[in-house]
């Protein structure tokens, strides 16, 4: 039974402006589907840097809602002491992960909400009762345009793909990873409620199996045909079998189109370059970081080694091996075939046509 997507809420806020964060415990997966409060920003930001919630967009909710848990608990009723706790709510989300321009999107603005917001008001709590509220729109505004961009992004990746296909895809780039339908699984769900028929080949995206736990469970939730494969065994099935497009999401895209995504994502690239088959990366325009001028300039998080060594708490390296960790890798425009915007598609990758494209938006 096919099942709407739009329907399961990775992140989403419960009750009026004083409430809370609700998301799911993506850590869980697939085999229990649980839900966890978050009632501070302390505990929003362990969920974020622990991977409960994951997925540039989805993060990117997911903090600007924590800004609003931060106003929640000034020490005061006052606008100074409200905007005082937003504020440092930013700042400290801002630490959790590195690599995913979503979150710095969603918490600047946040950040200019809190910096126009007038301070002539007769009185202070009033005006931080309206702040409250206000943060809490933005960050419901956040979450809305996610879910639009999401489902503009499968229509116009769809067309880009045939009435029968087989697609390969890396890491989790769907519903769970922003407000609703993805990004690279949008295309999917796109191709599906056109009629199309779809096959897909889920790397398993090690060390923390987000393919294998969380694509594969997302897809099987639509009725699409999936496949779990070990992500070494991508260049053997673009060998032996038919694939007829690659399709990822990203975490950050410089202005030259270099493209952020889960580790393992460039050597793919790599291999469907080799193989002749589309590269596409999918993403919305907060994706975008027109203020890096290459994918040199991304920061990659390292994550801790343990990942590696001891997946899911059960030690398989030699006591005292090393391990390294980035948690990213950035692969280079050229090998990219087309992004995929809520604004189109951008295609060849350059800078020339990202700025043409979303330029007259970010603006």
């Amino acid at each position: 039974m096919v099942q709407d997507l739009a329907t399961i809420n990775a992140v989403e806020w419960i009750g009026q402006v004083d409430g809370h964060v609700r998301l799911i415990d993506q850590t869980l997966l697939p085999n229990r589907l649980e839900y966890i409060d978050c009632h501070n920003v302390e505990r929003l930001w362990e969920a974020i840097r622990a991977l409960r919630v994951r997925g540039a967009p989805a993060i990117g909710i997911a903090a600007a809602y924590g800004v609003c848990l931060g106003a929640a608990a000034a020490s005061d009723a006052s606008l100074p002491s409200v905007r005082a706790a937003a504020s440092a709510a930013i700042e400290h989300l801002a630490t959790s992960r590195p690599t995913a321009v979503n979150l710095f999107w969603a918490l600047e603005r946040m950040r200019r909400l809190i910096d126009h917001f007038p301070d002539d008001h007769a009185s202070t709590e009033h005006a931080a009762s309206q702040l409250k509220m206000r943060l809490l729109s933005e960050a419901r505004a956040v979450q809305d345009e996610d879910r639009a961009m999401c489902r503009a992004i499968g229509e116009y990746g769809a067309a880009l793909i045939p009435a029968k296909a087989t697609l390969l895809t890396h890491c989790n780039a769907g519903g769970l990873a922003t407000a609703a339908w993805g990004t690279a699984l949008s295309v999917m769900y796109s191709c599906q409620d056109q009629g199309k028929q779809l096959e897909v080949f889920v790397d398993e995206t090690r060390p923390l199996w987000q393919g294998a736990r969380l694509t594969a469970w997302e897809l099987m939730q639509r009725g699409i045909p999936a496949t779990i494969i070990c992500d070494s065994m991508a260049g053997y099935v673009m060998q032996s079998r038919r694939v007829d497009a690659v399709i990822v999401g990203a975490d950050r895209i410089a202005a030259c189109g270099d493209a952020a995504n889960k580790i393992g994502t460039y050597g793919l690239a790599v291999l469907a370059k080799y193989h002749g088959i589309p590269f596409y990366v999918a993403a919305p325009s907060s994706t975008f970081d027109l203020e890096l001028a290459s994918g040199r300039d991304i920061p990659i998080e390292q994550r801790d080694p343990r990942e590696i060594l001891e997946p899911s708490g059960i030690r398989i390296a030699p006591e005292g091996a090393a391990a390294l960790n980035p948690a990213f890798d950035v692969t280079p425009a050229e090998l990219i075939t087309a992004l995929i915007t809520e604004r189109g598609v951008i295609r060849p990758v350059n800078r020339e046509s990202i700025l043409k494209c979303l330029a007259p938006q970010q603006a």
